[in-house]
């Protein structure tokens, strides 16, 4: 890749953040936005450097608990999605279910998840909980939505059921899959804070606790570190999704 190739992917997505920092910096300087609101950006980043230890260890801490329950809810999602896709009798019966399962807020479950599975556990529980629906509904309609004339072709063949499911109804679904698994991905991070939050630990405690003390520095600081798990997590479902659809499907063939 050449310079000006890098330069034309490289400056778009930053360039809107450094005007957005530079316009921020003038404004709290200029006493337009109290910096008790709203942090200089160079407070944010004087504090990310001056609490590096402290940040470093909470990060790592959501960062593992993100990526377990991430894990988990990817791989259960996909085995439902498939036990979902198998009968309608039993997409009618479970489904419901599942959807139910979703709009419980989080934050309302999260007592129990203590009682249920202890204090430590909390963030990966909370994480799983929150980033699974995305996986089984978008694994589930690229299962359903298999073209009718390759499932005829199989019938007629007389593929047998898992054959046709590793062959093609799996292979078909791939791209709604990694769909969910890009939405499930922030979720996950999301799902671990709010489970920091009660157990004190990770990013989740260290953004509780500064925001006790009025740190409202520290606090951005937090907030960045845990959007640059999930960014990172994005980044990395993307490159799957393109190693795997870059030589057969349109979505990744650019």
């Amino acid at each position: 890749m050449n310079t000006r190739a890098m330069v034309e992917k490289v400056l778009p997505p930053i360039l809107p953040v450094l005007v957005a920092g530079v316009a921020a910096e003038i404004a709290v300087r200029a006493h337009w936005v109290k910096p008790y609101l709203v942090p200089a950006p160079s407070s944010v980043i004087a504090a990310l450097f001056n609490n590096w230890r402290e940040l470093g260890s909470a990060t790592w801490t959501t960062a593992d608990a993100a990526l377990t329950g991430f894990a988990m809810s990817a791989i259960t999602g996909i085995l439902l999605a498939i036990a979902l896709s198998s009968s309608p009798w039993v997409q009618r019966a479970l489904y419901p279910y599942a959807v139910f399962f979703q709009t419980v807020p989080i934050i309302a479950v999260a007592p129990l998840i203590v009682i249920w599975f202890g204090l430590p556990r909390t963030p990966i529980v909370s994480a799983f909980i929150v980033s699974i629906f995305p996986v089984i509904a978008n694994t589930l309609t690229g299962l359903l939505s298999t073209d009718p004339a390759l499932r005829d072709l199989f019938r007629l063949y007389d593929a047998k059921r898992m054959p046709t499911l590793f062959k093609l109804q799996l292979p078909f679904a791939l791209p709604h899959m990694f769909t969910g698994l890009r939405i499930a991905g922030g979720l996950a991070v999301i799902g671990a804070i709010v489970g920091e939050f009660i157990n004190g630990q990770g990013i989740g405690g260290y953004i509780d606790v500064s925001r006790q003390r009025y740190l409202v520095d520290k606090v951005f600081a937090g907030l960045l570190m845990a959007s640059l798990i999930g960014v990172a997590l994005f980044v990395s479902i993307n490159l799957l999704s393109q190693l795997t659809l870059r030589h057969w499907h349109a979505s990744e063939s650019r």
